[in-house]
C-alpha cells in the first residue's frame, strides 16, 4: 500500500496540482493586497473618504464608531464593506485566470483534423483503385461484391 501511495504522489499530475495550490495561495495574497491597498483607497477617496473595510450595519440598533468596536462589543453586524472587498478580489482573480487560460489556449496545438473518408477502394482481382460505389471493375471487368 505504501508503494502504491509513493507511485501516486510521484506522478506529475499530483505534483503539478500541489505547485498550483501553493502558487494560487500566494497569488491570492497578492490580489488581496492589491485590492485593499491599491484599488479600494482611490475608490474610497472618490466616494468621500470612505474606507470600505469599515462599512457595516449594526443589527441590534446601537451605534458603533467602527466595525472593530462593534465586534469587540459582540454586536451582530452585516459587514458589507468587507463583502465588497471580497467580491472585487474574486473579480480580479477571475479576470487574471481568464486571461491566463486564454493565452495558454492560444499556444496549444490544434488537434489534427480527422482523416477524410475514403472515396476509392481496391479491386480484389487486379488491385486497381476504383470508386467505392462501383460494382464492376473498369480495368479488369470483374464483378465486385457490394
Amino acid at each position: 500500500m505504501l508503494k502504491d501511495f509513493k507511485a501516486f504522489v510521484a506522478r506529475g499530475n499530483v505534483l503539478d496540482l500541489a505547485v498550483a495550490v501553493i502558487v494560487g495561495a500566494a497569488f491570492g495574497a497578492i490580489v488581496t493586497s492589491v485590492v485593499n491597498d491599491i484599488v479600494m483607497p482611490p475608490i474610497g477617496l472618490l466616494l468621500g473618504h470612505v474606507d470600505f473595510k469599515d462599512l457595516f450595519i449594526s443589527l441590534n440598533g446601537q451605534s458603533y464608531a467602527s466595525l472593530a468596536a462593534a465586534k469587540a462589543a459582540s454586536a451582530p453586524v452585516l459587514a458589507y464593506g468587507q463583502f465588497l472587498n471580497t467580491v472585487i478580489n474574486f473579480l480580479i482573480v477571475a479576470f487574471v485566470v481568464f486571461m491566463a487560460v486564454r493565452q495558454v489556449s492560444r499556444f496549444q496545438r490544434k488537434p489534427a483534423a480527422a482523416p477524410a473518408a475514403p472515396t476509392t477502394k481496391d479491386c480484389a482481382f487486379c488491385c486497381t483503385a476504383i470508386p467505392i460505389a462501383a460494382t464492376r471493375c473498369p480495368h479488369c471487368t470483374s464483378q465486385l461484391s457490394a
